[in-house]
């Protein structure tokens, strides 16, 4: 009997131990949230001064890897003080109604050489549709850095009632950009 339980203990050795994805710490002060949109032909750039981002990522467990983003749809800052409370209104991000973005990735493609993508869902305006997102992840000592782009429409979500509906004044297709700024714990 005994030698029978001796052999369990160093069978339970050689099952591998399951990679748990490292859960990281987003800097705020070096991290950016940065879109990209159209208006009367000219391009502008915006970006969101508050989100908060759980990040728990690994390249070597990708099946246990998640992005969990909320967005202060009230922080946008477009440097022009006019448009960001259009932004803000009842016809574009309707703040005070919907005051959060969510975007959400728990699927992951490795790319090779340190290139990603993940087709996470963005819920804004209380509309969720996929929104794939392309990135890049850098480790060093110091911790690492998530850097990634996407695309979308901003009528799949309802951003553009009235007057805005028009896509000949502000264009379909916004980008986005995103710098985090990581730390581990």
């Amino acid at each position: 009997m005994r030698s029978k339980s001796l052999l369990i203990i160093p069978l339970c050795l050689l099952v591998p131990l399951a990679y748990a994805a490292i859960q990281w710490t987003m800097q705020p002060r070096q991290s950016e949230l940065v879109f990209i949109a159209t208006q009367a032909g000219a391009q502008f750039e915006g970006k969101f001064e508050k989100f908060t981002a759980d990040i728990r990522f690994d390249p070597k467990d990708l099946t246990g890897s998640r992005f969990d983003v909320t967005i202060d749809m009230a922080s946008v800052n477009t440097r022009d003080g006019e448009r960001d409370q259009i932004l803000k209104g009842e016809d574009l991000f309707a703040v005070k109604q919907y005051p959060t973005a969510r975007y959400v990735a728990d699927k992951f493609i490795d790319k090779g050489k340190g290139q990603y993508s993940a087709p996470g869902r963005l819920t804004l305006r209380d509309v969720t549709k996929e929104v794939p997102i392309e990135f890049t992840f850098t480790e060093d000592p110091s911790g690492a850095w998530l850097k990634g782009t996407a695309t979308l429409k901003r009528l799949d979500f309802g951003v553009g009632q009235g007057d805005w509906k028009d896509t000949q004044t502000v264009a379909n297709e916004v980008k986005v950009r995103f710098a985090l700024l990581l730390n581990k714990g």
